[in-house]
């Protein structure tokens, strides 16, 4: 018999019976089947949405990094570059203005 099982973990939280009373009416008219489920689904979602701010942020971080080192610090142009410049300069003069 091949039985797959999620490992579980517990997680405790102390909050004030005001918190613990409100947070029950959410999740009541919210339609949810009880307040760990509200919990959960809500802290789920939050964790997503951080976590995918932070991950936009990170690599534009690093590509803002990468822009200003490469305006900053130039390297020479290759031998590719300075024939398509070439090529655009001879292209530009025969060009009637």
């Amino acid at each position: 018999m091949n039985t797959t099982t999620k490992e579980q973990a517990r997680f405790d939280v102390r909050l004030s019976k005001e918190q613990k009373l409100f947070f029950e009416k959410a999740a009541y008219l919210g339609g949810f089947r009880s307040l760990t489920d509200f919990v959960i689904l809500t802290v789920q979602e939050k964790a997503k949405e951080i976590i995918k701010e932070k991950e936009q942020i990170i690599p534009s971080e690093k590509d803002s990094q990468l822009f200003f080192d490469a305006i900053t610090n130039p390297k020479a142009p290759s031998k590719t570059l300075k024939s398509a410049y070439e090529d655009y300069n001879s292209y530009n003069n025969f060009i009637p203005l």
